[in-house]
């Protein structure tokens, strides 16, 4: 294997994940990226909620989605590590935060006020808690949400020991 592979696998760069990153067990509680384990006996890596704001006010305002982004991770008890957005001409805002959990991500049609929203969340951040925050920020009750539980049923706690 050459370089190029070894780059491509992201294995070896300096912010990639490392060999024996990898190895490491998923539920060693001193781990930041720990994976969950709800009351139900489910193992999985993170919450991913689809997002739809639906009728809401503002949709167009980068400095707007850049606050509900913060006031998201703050709520949520999430770590910020990055926010970029870009405003379209005429209209429209795409946008993500990166977080030490994951990301949320936004993607805007204010002329209809519609926003797709995307709050994944590993550990023990809280992503249910930014719908509210979400329809605050945009002025609407229509809030429409679906859940993902990522990398469930691709770790069982019997492999991970």
């Amino acid at each position: 294997m050459d370089g190029a592979d070894l780059f491509q696998l992201g294995i070896g760069l300096e912010t990639g994940a490392q060999a024996e990153d990898l190895a490491r067990d998923v539920f060693d509680d001193t781990r930041d990226d720990h994976f969950i384990r709800d009351d139900d006996g489910r193992v999985f890596a993170g919450r991913h909620l689809i997002i739809e704001v639906v009728n809401g006010h503002g949709l167009d305002d980068e400095m707007r989605i850049q606050q509900a982004f913060r006031d998201c991770v703050e709520t949520c008890g999430a770590t910020l590590l990055h926010i970029h957005t870009h405003k379209f001409s005429p209209q429209g805002v795409s946008g993500v935060a990166v977080l030490a959990e994951s990301h949320i991500s936004v993607h805007t049609w204010p002329e209809i006020g519609y926003g797709a929203f995307d709050v994944f969340m590993c550990g023990d951040a809280r992503p249910w808690l930014a719908v509210d925050v979400l329809k605050r920020a945009f002025g609407t009750a229509d809030v429409r949400v679906k859940e993902l539980l990522r990398g469930d049923g691709v770790v069982s706690e019997t492999i991970a020991a």
